[in-house]
């Protein structure tokens, strides 16, 4: 094991690199790409928790994070191990109830990409092929999410 940098990636190639945000032309990409900011977080520290704001939904660029769903303030034993390429945070794009469902936590140290959510839906809003495009994969991401957490 060596302790090579990892290589410099720009926000547009990590969106890119998505299913979410995938579809997008390089113009779209870069306007999305715009919004966000890399972030990293130690191993154990929570990214955000239940019931806190969804001000941003999250691109895992590197490491690994627990999604642990929970109701009425508590974490449930259900939940899911998030990877590189993972897109979460979408409580961020759903401005009418727009509060934290999960709790994330990093398993590993983690590398993120942090895209303001206020920003993306006036973003989508302008776009209507990239608010179109993004609406698709934000229902089929929160379908996925449902079924795997009623799946267990």
């Amino acid at each position: 094991m060596t302790n090579e940098p990892m290589p410099v990636i720009t926000a547009a190639e990590v969106l890119s690199q998505t299913r979410f945000f995938g579809d997008l032309s390089a113009a779209q990409l870069q306007k999305v790409a715009a919004l966000g900011e890399i972030h990293d977080c130690s191993e154990g520290e929570p990214i955000y928790r239940i019931g806190e704001p969804a001000l941003n939904m999250y691109v895992l660029v590197r490491g690994m994070v627990r999604m642990a769903v929970g109701y009425g303030g508590r974490n449930a034993s259900a939940g899911d191990v998030l990877r590189r390429g993972d897109v979460f945070g979408w409580a961020a794009l759903t401005p009418s109830c727009n509060r934290r469902l999960a709790t994330a936590t990093c398993l590993t140290p983690c590398t993120f990409l942090s895209i303001n959510g206020e920003r993306l839906l006036e973003l989508m809003e302008h776009d209507h092929t990239l608010g179109y495009r993004l609406m698709t994969q934000l229902s089929s991401l929160i379908t996925g999410t449902l079924t795997a957490f009623a799946g267990g």
